[in-house]
């Protein structure tokens, strides 16, 4: 029976990755920075492990703690919508600490076991911001983009060794408590200045009235398609405004 890690799944596309892959009769390893009962189901096969991805010190316990492992999904994530020019740098640089590095730094510590064993799949969520021009996102999108760019080299590195990477892009999802969480750092007045009050509005209006979405089952049976994609496919869009926007792209 496979061992899969999950970080991020006290809720959205992290909660539900984890129910799928307990569903289709796989041990899983659930993390999250404060961990909470009554999340997950009661399994013996679902274990709750605390982990914070910006803490060397909580990675080698989390990992300690879960033992073996033969999947990595990188999917714990800080959501940031904003003007630019009105996001103190202290919340772009709390972004890449954990969107970034934190994926970075969970990934190099399960690469050993993974190389040496020959064989494991690390699979990074990352978002459809990558696939087209989206105002308000700059921070998120460029913290995205750069695991995207980390992923794809990593694959390369990794094939020698049996051993895969792979990103998945989730498209908008209207169920999850993202654009809560994406303003909940600092003021309205400073996430979007004055001068772009106008401009905020008109594009905040046209995301949430967009035809197409995503939703966490999209994503769950991605993850679960990507971690067993064995034809070198790099990238896997989840939801089909993120397949819209990929095959525009």
């Amino acid at each position: 029976m496979k061992t899969v890690l999950i970080t991020g799944t006290s809720s959205g596309y992290g909660r539900e990755t984890a129910r799928y892959f307990h569903e289709q009769g796989w041990n899983v390893i659930a993390t999250m920075r404060t961990p909470r009962a009554g999340i997950l189901p009661e399994s013996d096969r679902i274990r709750v492990v605390r982990l914070d991805v910006t803490s060397p010190e909580s990675i080698t316990e989390a990992l300690e703690a879960a033992g073996p492992v033969d999947v990595l999904v990188n999917n714990a994530g800080v959501p940031s919508i904003g003007v630019f020019e009105g996001t103190p740098m202290a919340r772009v640089r709390e972004v890449f600490e954990t969107n970034t590095f934190g994926v970075m730094a969970m990934t190099q510590a399960v690469l050993p076991a993974f190389r040496e064993r020959g064989s494991g799949v690390v699979v990074n969520v990352t978002s459809s911001v990558v696939l087209g021009h989206m105002p308000l996102t700059a921070v998120y999108k460029a913290s995205k983009m750069a695991v995207e760019g980390f992923t794809a080299s990593l694959a390369l590195e990794l094939e020698p060794f049996g051993v895969r990477a792979k990103s998945v892009e989730p498209g908008a999802c209207f169920t999850t408590n993202f654009g809560n969480r994406a303003t909940s750092e600092g003021s309205p007045d400073e996430l979007v200045p004055q001068p772009y009050a106008a401009f905020t509005k008109k594009v905040l209006a046209d995301f949430t009235s967009q035809d197409l979405y995503t939703t966490e089952q999209d994503v769950a049976e991605t993850v679960w398609r990507a971690v067993h994609d064995t034809t070198g496919r790099l990238r896997f869009p989840a939801g089909a405004d993120a397949v819209r926007l990929a095959e525009a792209k």
